[in-house]
């Protein structure tokens, strides 16, 4: 994924950071979303992008994405309301938000997965205090887009 800043101020920032949470989203569904697999939807859409394009959309480092159409259907190709990406809508759609919160919690779980792995013949007590330290982590870090 591109991490784009929140407070990046160039022209494409917030078009960039909009892009990779729907791809997120999209991860967190179990689909792993490719350029081809954008490329081909955006042809069959009559809305044809090219790598670079693709490229500086999701880095927000080229020049601002005005063409209506293509944002459109880009948004199509995601599942989402057509004005997340065209009008500059800034709440995200309740699904990615949803699939986002999704992707927290696959998240927490590999970290207390991996964890219990990694402390094997710690004594039952201390892998509880452990676990209650991730659980106040993880609960103080819910719904910040971790």
């Amino acid at each position: 994924m591109t991490n784009v800043p929140s407070g990046d101020s160039r022209p494409g920032a917030a078009l960039a950071r909009k892009l990779n949470l729907l791809l997120d989203s999209a991860e967190a569904e179990g689909r792993k979303i490719t350029f081809n697999d954008v490329r081909e939807a955006m042809d069959r859409a009559g809305t044809p992008i090219s790598r670079a394009r693709w490229h500086y959309m999701r880095a927000g480092s080229g020049p601002e994405v005005k063409k209506t159409e293509l944002l459109r259907n880009l948004a199509g190709f995601f599942g989402v309301n057509r004005g997340y990406l065209v009008e500059g809508q800034e709440d995200l759609p309740p699904k990615v938000e949803a699939q986002l919160e999704l992707l927290a919690t696959m998240k927490a779980n590999k970290v207390r997965n991996f964890a219990a792995r990694q402390l094997d013949g710690l004594s039952a007590e201390t892998l509880l205090q452990i676990r209650d330290l991730i659980d106040e982590h993880l609960a103080g870090t819910h719904g910040t887009g971790v």
